[in-house]
């Protein structure tokens, strides 16, 4: 079989099982098995597979077909424009929450040292910070020790210096932070519009009690003595949780600075 007979293939039996962007995963597949980037796939499409690779292929579509999301299976994620190491032990990075980089650069306080990402998961979004503000001090906490070491592992890929501490939300932060950044989780289990793809990532990096709202709620009643003066935090969530954050947000003396698709930032 050559490559572009095992693409046509795979790409049409993945879209018989209503698999979002069937080419494109099969693609990406048979890349990361051979190797080499999809240009590659597109050259040398009469090329035969050998069996042992193709073997290698067909199981890595298989699992796919179970819906095991693609970041799991190749072992990477693109989060603003960085290659990060992933694995079922952390929440696979979204495009969406690169909005919360785009609010903590246009919100970042005056003087601001300290960042703290809080439910690092993987590491993207405070490794992410500290390379494109290097200036700021960043320390990564999770309640996951496994979640911890990958987001370790991303930081030493980087030579970011960045610290990491497990912890449940703030409690063992020993700092007073200038930032915060938090992509808690915050699916409510009652949604039935959920993917399938989430059923692989770790639920507790998805579900909280109240409606999704729990350890958000959590986190903005502890942070007051956690975050200076005029410090600003920036969250993620779904968008129709927005109007009942900025509500417990602003009873709590915290000021909506704006939202940005899914992304809220606010000031003490």
């Amino acid at each position: 079989m050559t490559i572009a007979e095992w693409i046509k293939e795979s790409a049409n039996n993945l879209a018989d099982n209503a698999i979002p962007s069937a080419r494109l995963d099969a693609e990406i597949i048979l890349a990361h098995t051979l190797n080499r980037p999809r240009t590659y796939l597109h050259a040398h499409g009469e090329d035969e597979l050998d069996s042992r690779r193709r073997d290698i292929a067909d199981a890595r579509i298989q699992l796919r077909l179970d819906r095991v999301p693609i970041a799991y299976i190749i072992g990477h994620k693109e989060f603003y424009g960085r290659r990060f190491y992933v694995t079922p032990d952390v929440l696979i990075p979204r495009p969406e929450s690169e909005a919360m980089i785009t609010l903590l650069k246009k919100y970042l306080p005056k003087n601001a040292v300290q960042l703290v990402d809080v439910g690092a998961g993987s590491g993207a979004l405070g490794i992410t910070a500290k390379l494109e503000l290097p200036n700021l001090a960043v320390t990564m906490l999770d309640i996951s020790k496994s979640a911890l070491k990958i987001a370790a592992k991303n930081a030493e890929t980087y030579l970011a210096d960045i610290k990491t501490i497990e912890s449940d939300l703030l409690n063992q932060y020993p700092l007073v932070a200038d930032v915060i950044l938090a992509n808690l989780p915050y699916v409510d289990r009652t949604w039935n519009d959920r993917s399938p793809e989430i059923d692989s990532e770790p639920d507790v990096a998805l579900y909280a009690d109240d409606h999704g709202l729990k350890l958000i709620k959590e986190l903005l009643s502890s942070a007051k003595a956690k975050l200076s003066k005029n410090g600003l935090i920036v969250l993620e969530a779904d968008t129709r949780q927005h109007a009942a954050i900025v509500s417990f947000a602003t009873n709590a003396g915290y000021k909506l600075l704006e939202t940005d698709g899914l992304a809220i930032a606010l000031s003490r």
